[in-house]
């Protein structure tokens, strides 16, 4: 597959993020911003140290990578939910088997569905105020006992190219952000850990975290059974 030409990354990138994401969705695999497969591998084996799990359901799930996640550590097929319809009929190609739902994540429509919730690189598309949205709605749509997992990289340090890069790419995000409507919410440092634990225990969960090694680490964030 041929990943998107310059002309349309821009074009994504003056988009809403459900506009951008409807028009990059054809050639997203292609592109660097899909969950790589050793991300998916590391996650799916420590997975295996919580289980079992009956029914997994993949949080923005794009065009379905975490689905094959779900298909490997759950016994029924996976269930995942996005608002982009572009996206989802990708993931519909891909995973023709899975329950796949438009919805906006800070507004999940489940009631104590699933024993396992999953999401992959998706973090970055909130702000840090619509963190208890999402993880109130996550709660919600568990079953008493159940998991939410959320893998998570190892953090480059201020000496390594790749934090400049990130801190980078953030400003430019604020700036556009700041100049130019629809807003696209993409950032990659408003997450730090101890924000993230500290609103997953508010919204109810007790957290664990479970090392991938040469990866990062898995978050564990349980709902009381």
């Amino acid at each position: 597959m041929q990943g998107p030409t310059l002309k349309e990354l821009a074009v994504q990138a003056l988009s809403s993020v459900e506009r951008g994401y409807d028009l990059l969705a054809p050639k997203f695999d292609a592109t660097p911003f899909r969950t790589p497969d050793w991300m998916l591998a590391a996650t799916t084996a420590a997975l295996r140290e919580h289980g079992p799990f009956e029914r997994g359901l993949d949080v923005c799930t794009g065009t379905g990578a975490g689905l094959g996640v779900l298909a490997e550590v759950t016994d029924v097929a996976p269930a995942g939910v996005d608002f982009s319809e572009g996206m989802l009929a990708q993931a519909r190609e891909a995973h023709p088997e899975a329950d796949l739902v438009r919805a906006d994540a800070r507004a999940l429509p489940f009631d104590a569905a699933y024993d396992l919730v999953v999401s992959f690189g998706a973090l970055g598309h909130f702000l840090p105020e619509e963190r208890r949205p999402l993880f109130d709605g996550i709660h919600r749509a568990l079953r008493p006992g159940g998991i939410f997992a959320l893998p998570t990289s190892t953090a480059p340090r201020p000496t390594h190219p790749a934090y400049w890069m990130l801190t980078g790419f953030d400003l430019a995000m604020r700036v556009r952000n700041a100049v130019w409507r629809p807003k696209f919410v993409m950032y990659y440092r408003t997450h730090p850990r101890p924000a993230l634990l500290a609103d997953l225990a508010a919204a109810g969960f007790t957290v664990e975290t479970s090392p991938m090694p040469g990866v990062g680490e898995l978050i564990v964030a349980r709902k009381a059974g």
